[in-house]
Order: structure tokens, then C-alpha cells, then sequence
């Protein structure tokens, strides 16, 4: 159950009803807070639409993060926008793999990507031989760009938990089909 109210474009200020425009619990409940908000949307919106990061291995990273994190709102979202920017569903089998710990058929680019989402999720750094792996295929802006989008999602998925934000019914059946890990 939601901690805060889930706000409709009727309970905010005109100037503050494009917050929105997607019609989400998150951003419905983010509007509580209009300037919040928008600097929180502003962030997710450059890292979805204007990072140079392959937008594929960016959505691998996010899922890594919900898969870990055993958030189901991002999980599921990212499961959507992952295939939109070709994620497969033999992408998220082989991260599930990695998850439990095995070595997936995965380039090995993606495989360092994966675990550098892991390695930020438990810790607060990438280790120094998962960055040279990323290294070996990516470029200064693009690691800048990696590490940033991880690191967002791993807030996002604080606020989700913390806030109590629950998954629009749309979504559950991507979680039946690709279950998180058990707790």
C-alpha cells in the first residue's frame, strides 16, 4: 500500500500537471512533491533518451538492479522499455543465470555490465576488474554514463520500497512469466 497519496492531475497546480503526463504510480505519487519530481523525471529522462550508453545494456543494467533488488515495479517496467530496446527474453534468463551465480552464453561485455549492477547493488563501487572488463568495450563517457544509470536506479528502487509504491495491474503478468528470485 502507498505511504503517500497518489496525486491526479486535479490535485496539482496547472503548472505542475505535465509531472503527469504518464499516468504511473511512481510519478503519481513523486507528485506530491512537484519540484522533486521533476528533477527526479529530468535525470530518468536523459539517462533513458540522451546517454550515449547502448540503450540495451543500459536496460540490462536496470533489470539486473529490480531483478537483485526484488523490486517488482522496476523490474517489470524495465522488462517493457528492455524490449523496446531489444532485450530478449533469453536476455533476462541469462541474467537470472548470472544472478544465481552461473556463466551465461552472454557477450562478455554484457556479463560485466550485469555485474557491475550487482556489484553496486551490494556495495558502493565497481571493482577495479569489473571496470577494466567494461573498459575493454566501453569508453570514458559511456563507463560515466553505465555507472550513473545503475547508481539512479538503485535510488529509484529505495524510493519505490520506501514509498510503498505498488505495480499498475497491466504489469503482473511480465512478473509471472519472468518471477523475481525467491527472498
Amino acid at each position: 500500500m502507498a505511504r503517500v497519496p497518489y496525486l491526479e492531475e486535479k490535485d496539482l497546480a496547472v503548472e505542475n500537471r505535465d509531472l503527469l503526463k504518464r499516468n504511473l504510480n511512481l510519478y503519481r505519487a513523486l507528485a506530491n512533491s512537484p519540484d522533486t519530481a521533476r528533477a527526479f523525471q529530468a535525470l530518468g529522462m536523459h539517462i533513458r533518451f540522451h546517454m550515449k550508453l547502448d540503450a540495451r545494456l543500459r536496460e540490462l543494467a536496470i533489470l539486473q538492479v529490480g531483478y537483485l533488488t526484488r523490486t517488482p515495479y522496476e523490474y517489470a517496467h524495465h522488462i517493457e522499455i528492455g524490449r523496446q530496446f531489444g532485450v530478449t527474453d533469453a536476455d533476462l534468463a541469462a541474467l537470472a543465470a548470472e544472478s544465481r551465480g552461473e556463466t551465461s552464453t552472454l557477450p562478455a561485455l554484457d556479463r560485466a555490465v550485469l555485474r557491475a549492477a550487482r556489484e553496486l547493488v551490494t556495495g558502493t563501487r565497481v571493482s577495479d576488474t569489473t571496470f577494466a572488463e567494461l573498459a575493454t568495450g566501453l569508453d570514458a563517457e559511456r563507463l560515466v554514463d553505465l555507472v550513473a544509470s545503475i547508481a539512479f536506479y538503485c535510488a529509484v528502487v529505495r524510493v519505490l520500497g520506501s514509498l510503498g509504491i505498488e505495480l499498475e495491474d497491466g504489469y503482473q503478468p511480465l512478473l509471472q512469466q519472468f518471477p523475481l528470485p525467491p527472498a
